[in-house]
């Protein structure tokens, strides 16, 4: 693999090395991700551009639509190239009003399974995340009910590997003393920064961190800082945000997503810079005390 198509370096997900620039998928649903896009051959393109320039991790859930955006995988890529490593994620389901409604019970878990096999045309799901809180925050609570159901169908052969997603350390533990945990995808970023710690945790263990909402959460203030350090550059806020990310721990895998092919190429080329060590310190204190 040639630098380029390293994007931002490596780490390892689901026994897999992969390339620490990934690729979510939710926005390639309709709008509200709801129903199909607009443009589904841009779509199309969009992921088969990812891949093309070195994207070997794609995030996804068959709620987003629902059932689209594992549609549009499989009708993109499959067959699927060696060494792309699909993670999934359970936990919810969409109302036929768009709503977001918890999918948690046993038979909700082993048919959001199904609907992923069927919809991404495997046999097995490499990773399945169990998505706890909402979009910003854990729950709390037990998930060893839910993460029991996962093991069994990991043991069954339908799943390879389990994460989990928008959870507490607390349930990060009690998810580790049922089965290995795979990976860890919360809400962090520049400007919210409550899980500091735990990366630093998981960094030792080994075990990736996926951050979503790069630009989610930011206080006017905290926009200006970064908007003013991606001017100094010459770049993009977005482009900065992400950089920040690959330089925060090595053990963290980005999954920026979007439904744009020129969009995509400038996300995927903030894996190639490197911010001075006076920009960091500045992002740094962005966010100090979160």
């Amino acid at each position: 693999m040639t630098k380029q198509m390293e994007l931002g370096g490596s780490f390892a997900l689901a026994g897999k090395t992969v390339n620490r620039m990934g690729y979510g998928a939710m926005q390639l649903a309709g709008r509200g991700v709801y129903g199909p896009p607009k443009d589904v051959d841009g779509a199309i393109m969009v992921l088969r551009e990812a891949v093309a320039a070195g994207v070997n991790h794609i995030d996804t859930s068959d709620f987003y639509g629902p059932h689209i955006t594992n549609q549009l995988i499989k009708q993109a890529l499959h067959p699927y190239p060696e060494g792309l490593v699909i993670v999934t994620k359970l936990g919810s389901r969409r109302g036929e009003d768009r709503s977001w409604n918890h999918a948690r019970t046993r038979q909700d878990l082993i048919d959001g399974v199904h609907d992923n096999l069927r919809n991404l045309g495997l046999n097995a799901l490499d990773v399945v995340n169990m998505r706890v809180g909402g979009f910003a925050a854990p729950e709390p609570g037990s998930i060893a009910e839910q993460i029991t159901v996962l093991t069994e169908l990991k043991q069954q052969g339908l799943i390879r590997h389990i994460g989990v997603s928008n959870v507490s350390p607390e349930q990060i533990a009690e998810a580790q003393g049922i089965t290995e945990i795979a990976c860890v995808q919360n809400f962090y970023n520049v400007a919210n920064r409550v899980d500091d710690g735990l990366i630093d945790d998981l960094a030792q263990q080994g075990i990736p961190y996926v951050p979503f909402f790069p630009l989610g959460g930011f206080t006017p203030l905290q926009s200006g800082v970064l908007d003013g350090a991606a001017a100094r550059l010459g770049t993009t806020p977005m482009q900065v945000a992400l950089a920040w990310l690959l330089q925060r721990s090595e053990n963290i895998l980005l999954i920026p997503g979007t439904k744009s092919v020129g969009h995509l190429r400038e996300n995927l080329a903030a894996a190639e810079m490197v911010l001075p060590a006076e920009v960091v310190a500045e992002l740094d204190g962005v966010g100090a005390g979160k």
